[in-house]
């Protein structure tokens, strides 16, 4: 069964077998989340479903990573559901066809790398926060329409049927690995409920998704400036969420996979998909990482299971609406209650006495706004601004000055550790500009000299020195030092004295 697959740039192994039934397996998954995030949003169901299958067709072909699964999203729906309350679907549409430029600009202009940025803590706080966010949305199915909690025969035959889901989706693999344990435990519980006439809430129950191929439409709205300003905002931020969400995705299947992804092609295939999602009726989204760890779980790695599940998802809508209407919700939330289980990072708990605390504070405030405020793109952001601040407090901690006279007279400043914004008052207290004697050198060859507060910095400390009649050379700047300086002096005037015995500033270490 194991053949190679070649489409378009990409050479992968490929178990057929595996690969489609995983595809069946997600595309059933996929169902009730597009109608839900469809819902979440204020759109029609068939909104969600066409911008399922619209971006998960194209990412799978065209993406930069194999196996991952993209479709309409909650954190896209998020962002969108204002826009579509005040001025409705049309301008939903448009916003994410400009969203889909935005993205596909990104992705030409190489900015996939900035996923670099994200510390290791932030991506344990983020997949936490998501595994969370994936649980707790599951616990609504056990609510009756009117919101109250089921109890009696209703709770307990819903607890057992997800019961059983996970049982087979955990035992399974133990036994034999030949079918995907998810798609065998969807099917088992659905033979259940229909042999036994069994009474519990359906797929059909949340609402209908029978329809035909997206129809093409350009958005009918008015094409000018106007209009414009008011979808720009919401394009950014639909963008933005769409590759953060993205491309750490990519990140943690190149992870469970030990392959790697290209975040380029990725962003530049979501901003396609986007655009397309757009004029095909759907409300856009972006990589789903519940999904695709079903996906991976199952032991899909190429392109086929994204493709199939996409198909399958159109197929389930223009022709099997009234079968996949029948499939118990208890079997799919079983399913993603081991989905959130499997997303946890459970390691990084263990990590806790081990790792600064610095770092515990990042993964912990994170993991809370992923939660709290369901907003992914929000709560990274917040993270990398937090590691980033932490460095940077750290960082200002470590600049250190050896200081020694001498047989000359000469007075020497060994400067240890960056000096860069945060450092830079630590770096003043270090000098004794009146009692120094008459000739000073800063020594550079443990530093570097980073910034614009940097440079500022010795032009001040330059200026001090000059005022009280003294000499201050700068020793061993490293070349980039050196360039930074020049590219400074029409800004600042870095006061830098040469002598013949230093040659100040061009000095080899």
């Amino acid at each position: 069964m194991k053949q190679y697959l070649n489409l378009f740039d990409f050479k992968q192994k490929v178990d057929y077998k595996t690969e489609v039934l995983s595809g069946l397996t997600v595309a059933l998954a996929l169902v009730p989340e597009a109608v839900a995030f469809a819902l979440i949003a204020g759109l029609s169901p068939l909104t969600g479903l066409y911008a399922a299958f619209v971006i998960g067709l194209i990412t799978s072909i065209f993406g930069g990573r194999p196996g991952m699964i993209s479709g309409a999203t909650g954190a896209v729906a998020v962002v969108i559901v204002a826009l579509a309350k005040t001025h409705g679907v049309e301008y939903v549409f448009a916003t994410v066809l400009l969203a889909g430029i935005l993205q596909m600009a990104a992705g030409l202009l190489r900015l996939g790398k900035l996923i670099r940025l994200v510390p290791h803590p932030v991506i344990f706080g983020f997949v936490n926060g998501l595994a969370i966010i994936i649980f707790m949305s599951q616990l609504a199915q056990f609510k009756d329409s009117s919101g109250n909690w089921l109890t009696g025969t209703p709770l307990y035959i819903l607890l057992g049927l997800v019961l059983l889901t996970m049982a087979i989706i955990y035992g399974l693999p133990k036994i034999t690995k030949a079918v995907p344990a998810s798609l065998t435990s969807i099917l088992v519980v659905f033979g259940i409920v229909s042999a036994f006439g069994i009474e519990t809430k359906t797929v059909g129950d949340i609402a209908s998704i029978q329809g035909g191929f997206p129809p093409f439409h350009i958005p009918d709205i008015p094409f000018n400036l106007e209009t414009l300003k008011l979808i720009f905002p919401y394009a950014a931020i639909v963008a933005g969420v769409g590759l953060i969400e993205s491309l750490l995705t990519l990140n943690i299947v190149d992870e469970i996979t030990e392959t790697r992804g290209r975040g380029n092609k990725e962003a530049v295939a979501q901003g396609a998909a986007n655009i397309l999602s757009g004029v095909f009726s759907g409300m856009g989204g972006c990589a789903m990482i519940g999904q695709s760890l079903i996906n991976i779980s199952n032991g899909a790695r190429a392109r086929l299971s994204g493709i199939v599940a996409a198909v399958m998802l159109l197929v389930f809508v223009m022709f099997g609406s009234s079968l996949i209407g029948k499939v118990p919700m208890a079997a799919l939330t079983g399913l993603m209650i081991m989905v959130a289980i499997g997303t946890f990072e459970w390691a990084s708990l263990k990590t806790f006495r081990r790792m600064p605390k610095s770092d515990i504070f990042v993964m912990i405030m994170v993991t809370l706004v992923t939660v709290v405020l369901h907003n992914l793109a929000l709560a990274v952001i917040i993270g990398v601004i937090i590691a980033a601040l932490v460095f940077a407090w750290d960082n200002a901690k470590r600049i250190r000055a050896r200081k020694y006279v001498d047989g000359n007279g000469i007075k020497h400043y060994e400067i240890y550790g960056p000096l860069f914004f945060a450092s830079v008052t630590a770096f003043n207290e270090k000098f004794d500009v009146l009692n120094d004697p008459e000739e000073v050198i800063i020594d550079f060859a443990e530093s570097r000299v980073v910034d614009m507060s940097a440079i500022e910095a010795l032009n001040k400390i330059t200026e001090r020195y000059q005022k009280v009649g003294k000499k201050l050379h700068l020793k061993h700047l490293s070349p980039d030092c050196r360039k930074l300086l020049k590219n400074a002096e029409e800004i600042i005037d870095v006061n830098v004295l040469e002598d013949p015995t230093y040659k100040v500033v061009i000095d080899k270490v």
